[in-house]
């Protein structure tokens, strides 16, 4: 019987890769986006190529019962989830002054909120079957404070100190926890953002490479997962934490400036 895996922000990018990938193993799909119509029509090309099932919840995160919604249609549905990914993300640039509250709020609500609520009605659900796999996509930035994206570095530390807390207590219980922490990522996330043009995102990484380090890691319940970082920047992201916080600042600062 085939495993069927929830994706989030599956309509581009990372999110896009990965229902391609959990398709191409023969995995059901639940995908969760804002956009009704290429929901449809991811749906129809996935089921079309992968002969998989697929089942499309438009939800907008910035809804405070998104997670709830999603929840009670998967339950609605009768749909048993195997695989839960967190991947639907939201960045913005710009100084702690100047952004709106809106946006902060707004960012905290997707990055932070529905992850934490989906693992919540989720997860107890994997822990009583005993089997499951987690995978919430954080990033490399959850190692430092990140000025010019202060807000959106200080919710992928929340993501990956959560997981990792989460990981630990769910050991024994047949269902892991993987957190993916990827460098900059040439997808639609830098373009709405404001991202694009930063010496940080001239040079994003493949996005369909970063999900197959992804899924891989998940798949063999790693704890955590580095990816789209070249091997002069893994060892660099390493040492990071160790390294002075007004140094490190003043490097992030200035990969976030305008790269021409």
């Amino acid at each position: 019987m085939a495993k069927t895996a929830l994706i989030t922000g599956a309509t581009g990018g990372l999110g896009k890769e990965f229902v391609k990938l959990f398709a191409d193993n023969g995995n059901d799909l639940v995908i969760i986006g804002r956009n009704s119509k290429k929901l449809a029509d991811l749906k129809k090309d996935v089921e079309s190529k992968y002969s998989v099932k697929v089942d499309t919840i438009a939800v907008d995160f910035a809804d405070e019962t998104a997670a709830e919604q999603i929840f009670e249609q998967v339950k609605n549905r009768d749909i048993q989830i195997d695989y839960l990914v967190n991947n639907a993300g939201l960045g913005g640039q710009g100084t702690f002054v100047d952004r709106t509250m809106e946006q902060d709020i707004s960012m905290m609500r997707v990055n932070m909120l529905v992850p934490t609520k989906l693992m919540k009605l989720f997860i107890p659900e994997l822990v009583k079957k005993g089997s499951g796999r987690v995978l919430n996509v954080s990033s490399s930035a959850a190692l430092i404070p990140g000025p010019l994206q202060a807000e959106y570095y200080a919710t992928k530390a929340y993501v990956t100190s959560l997981s990792n807390a989460i990981a630990y207590e769910v050991k024994d219980t047949g269902v892991t926890v993987t957190t993916l922490m990827p460098g900059a990522i040439d997808t639609g996330f830098a373009r709405a953002g404001g991202l694009t043009q930063t010496k940080m995102f001239s040079h994003g990484a493949n996005p369909t490479d970063v999900a197959k380090e992804g899924y891989k890691g998940m798949m063999l319940g790693k704890l955590n997962v580095f990816a789209g970082l070249s091997p002069v920047q893994r060892p660099f992201v390493s040492l990071m934490p160790l390294m002075p916080k007004k140094a490190i600042m003043g490097f992030v600062a200035n990969q976030q400036s305008n790269s021409k």
